[in-house]
């Protein structure tokens, strides 16, 4: 038997130090980054114990009858220890499904860690959604995704695109310059997709602020502007691209091809995996061709985010 308990603020000690000996949890579940948007959501992150011991955790939040997991973050789930196994962790889920039935939920949404995030393998998780919960694949996107210490041929257009970076003295570097990029973002999306970015500027300053290693910044400017970027998302085992853009000019001059020939080949990178992101619309049933087309472009390959959902 588990005995579930609801997350209050007087145990983030606790949960960050189980997110951080875990087997699949990255810096996106310290309670640090978790509660800077803790005012749009109702929290219903759980915590389970067993023998006395904290076995595992789930960030979630409530929103009338649903329980997600957490719709606040790209992926989610239940983070595990090196000691779970299949057996214990088809039982947490059969107890979380008592659980949330006696407080009222008809249906979880669910969103599994990705695998390439996991130290150690960790998806008796989904193994449960499948022989416990009976649930349903809602929503897949298809990320691309290199190994990057066994990279692939880059297409031609891609080296064509360095090439003429470099004869324009496109310059490359880390940087610290937030609020430039944001202003190249914030144009692109406005203009491109009529939306904003996940996070204002105030708050990618703040979780910047909070997590300088796990939140880093690459610009590709010409004479001394901004005209593209990334904000990169740098977990133990993958360097995942969180925002990626480039004005007119930037495209112009093709910044964003010199801004993956230097990280790929000038950083050294101790993770396993480089993570360009999704290229989806429509709960993942539209593929954008020409974004996911650039991805490929540089090596990436087919990774897949998931989300499912059962009723209780």
């Amino acid at each position: 038997m588990f005995e579930i308990v609801r997350y209050t603020a007087d145990k983030a000690e606790e949960w960050n130090k189980f997110v951080a000996e875990s087997k699949n949890g990255t810096f996106l579940f310290d309670r640090h980054y978790m509660d800077y948007h803790s005012d749009r959501f109702e929290d219903y992150s759980l915590m389970f114990y067993r023998d006395g011991g904290l076995y595992a955790l789930l960030p979630a939040n409530r929103e009338d009858n649903i329980l997600w997991s957490h719709r606040g973050l790209t992926y989610g789930g239940i983070i595990m220890n090196a000691e779970s196994t299949a057996a214990r962790i088809q039982q947490l889920f059969r107890e979380l499904n008592d659980y949330l039935r006696a407080d009222g939920f008809i249906k979880v949404v669910y969103k599994p860690v990705p695998h390439i995030f996991h130290r150690i393998p960790s998806e008796e998780d989904i193994y449960s959604l499948f022989s416990v919960c009976d649930a349903k694949l809602i929503d897949r996107s298809i990320s691309s995704t290199l190994i990057l210490q066994y990279p692939l041929k880059w297409h031609r257009d891609r080296r064509y695109g360095i090439n003429k970076a470099k004869a324009h003295d496109v310059t490359v570097d880390e940087s610290q310059d937030l609020r430039g990029f944001w202003e190249v973002l914030t144009f692109n999306l406005k203009n491109k997709y009529d939306s904003c970015p996940v996070h204002s500027l105030e708050e990618i300053e703040l979780l910047h602020d909070r997590f300088p290693q796990q939140i880093r910044l690459f610009t590709a400017s010409k004479d001394g502007k901004v005209l593209g970027g990334t904000v990169l998302y740098i977990t133990s085992t993958v360097v995942h691209t969180q925002y990626i853009s480039a004005n007119l000019e930037g495209k112009q001059w093709r910044v964003i091809d010199a801004l993956f020939d230097y990280l790929l080949h000038e950083c050294d990178w101790q993770q396993r995996y480089f993570d360009f992101g999704t290229s989806n619309e429509e709960d993942g049933r539209i593929l954008v061709e020409p974004l996911i087309y650039q991805k490929e472009g540089f090596g990436g390959r087919g990774i897949c985010y998931d989300w499912y959902e059962w009723t209780l």
